[in-house]
């Protein structure tokens, strides 16, 4: 009978435990997660094309200026951004390495000495008093305390909470890592495009030294007809005011050179110097062929769009992470070693064994707001994740739609400007000309002089708008890092 009311009551508790853990579970609240639209079209402006893709080339082998990969080689090496930024990869690594440890048991060595003295007239001072540890020898007082042993905690990962978070670390690092590597795609692309603007600037400042050579040729023309009563005082003054404003220009440009220079010396972490480069065969300079494969390469190669896609997954994972702090945990406690009063006993075994096993579970039952705007932050950081990874793709989709409509339409508009240098070239020998013979005003010749000097300065930047396309689209491509 007694044993009958005993498993009665036995049964009472499971059954109450029952009923809290089931209550918990009920409470747990629910949110769905967006699910992220990674669609692009088939084709980039419905042309069909194969999967030869020029990102896959490798930065050494796209760009074939010795002088221009120097200074990238260089740039990977020296840049402090960059720099930084493998720093924070590698604290993103260790934090991996926490976050295993945290679902491992925790063993500590412990070791302690201390010294007690209770009141005589205490429940323990009574006690103490008349317990004797052999015959005729009582506790000592104060008593000492001496103890050493090993003492283990281990949170039992039931609902993978822990497990979880180490693998959204995981994600965080890799994260990480395209962070790093978008950022060497975008370093290769800005050294890239300040070296062929330093090139480009160099090719104006050689258009304005000659073209300065034909304005004062012909202002000593103009000053040789005054003197022989041919031209005005006016033509005269209109001449010199024409190469005052291009001998002006020629140290505008060269300041420019200069703070490009500069600013090419900062991104491979050297002081101010002198940048290496021919710019004699700028406007020769052959562009080669993109390939730009098919858009859904983009997903792989683009190393901005796989950092957003790491940052859903890990957010993902955080939104698990925060659910399952609903739950109760369980942990195990546990220690064993020696103590005693006295270091002559502390080996005296098993009189001087302590040992310890204790098991928790704590559930959170009242007030949870915390844990609940936890969880909803949580799951509201996984939905901007994916509207942070569309966007992303979107973006780089119609990147590359840009670069490859800005390489068609700058082509032509070369060839076009090309034509104009030509036609406005040769308009000056003949302007020039008539002007001697006095069959053309002297307005028209400097109206042919400046227009061709401003057709070449056009055509130069439009080389450099091409080269930077060039550029842009193997950066738009996911080029460069690899």
């Amino acid at each position: 009978m007694h044993k009958t009311k005993k498993n009665i009551i036995n049964y009472k508790f499971y059954f109450a435990w029952l009923f809290i853990i089931t209550a918990i579970y009920s409470c747990v609240p629910a949110r769905e997660m967006k699910t992220e639209d990674r669609n692009l079209p088939a084709y980039y402006q419905n042309k069909v094309g194969d999967t030869v893709n020029t990102a896959v080339v490798h930065w050494k082998n796209f760009f074939s200026d010795s002088d221009l990969t120097s200074l990238i080689d260089t740039a990977l090496v020296n840049n402090q951004e960059l720099n930084i930024m493998f720093q924070k990869v590698n604290i993103a690594q260790n934090r991996i390495k926490a976050k295993k440890g945290e679902y491992l048991p925790f063993v500590n060595l412990q070791a302690g000495a201390g010294i007690e003295k209770v009141g005589r007239y205490t429940s323990q001072g009574a006690n103490d008093a008349n317990t004797e540890i052999k015959t005729g020898e009582e506790f000592p007082e104060p008593l000492p305390d001496f103890m050493i042993g090993a003492f283990a905690s281990w949170e039992l990962d039931v609902w993978k909470k822990l497990r979880n978070e180490k693998k959204a670390a995981v994600f965080e690092y890799l994260s990480g890592v395209e962070g790093k590597n978008f950022l060497i795609t975008n370093l290769i692309a800005e050294i890239a495009g300040l070296y062929y603007e330093l090139m480009a600037l160099d090719n104006q400042l050689a258009i304005i030294e000659k073209n300065l050579e034909i304005q004062q040729n012909a202002l000593h023309i103009v000053k040789l007809q005054k003197t022989a009563a041919k031209a005005t005082e006016l033509a005269v003054r209109r001449f010199e005011a024409e190469v005052l404003k291009n001998q002006s220009n020629k140290y505008e440009i060269k300041q420019l050179i200069t703070e490009t220079e500069n600013k090419l010396n900062f991104l491979i972490g050297r002081s101010p110097q002198h940048v290496n480069r021919d710019s004699d065969n700028f406007l020769s300079h052959s562009i080669d062929t993109v390939y730009l494969g098919i858009p859904s390469q983009l997903l792989q190669n683009r190393p901005d769009i796989r950092q957003a896609e790491y940052e859903l997954t890990a957010a993902k994972l955080n939104t698990k992470v925060a659910r399952a702090n609903f739950y109760p945990s369980f942990t195990i406690k546990a220690g064993a070693g020696l103590q005693a009063f006295n270091t002559k006993y502390l080996t005296s075994t098993p009189e001087s064994m302590m040992y310890s096993l204790v098991g928790d579970m704590v559930a959170p039952l009242v007030n949870r707001n915390a844990i609940k705007a936890e969880y909803k932050n949580a799951n509201n950081r996984q939905i901007q994740a994916v509207y942070e990874y569309e966007k992303t793709i979107l973006s780089a989709y119609i990147e590359v739609v840009n670069q490859l409509s800005k390489i068609n339409n700058l082509e032509k508009s070369y060839e076009l400007k090309n034509k104009q240098v030509k036609a406005l070239t040769e308009s000056i020998d003949l302007s020039t000309r008539l002007f001697q013979s006095a069959r053309a005003e002297y307005i028209e010749v400097l109206f042919t002089q400046r227009d061709a000097l401003e057709s070449k300065m056009e055509l130069v930047e439009t080389k450099k708008d091409q080269m930077l396309a060039h550029v842009n689209m193997y950066r738009a491509l996911g080029g460069g890092w690899n």
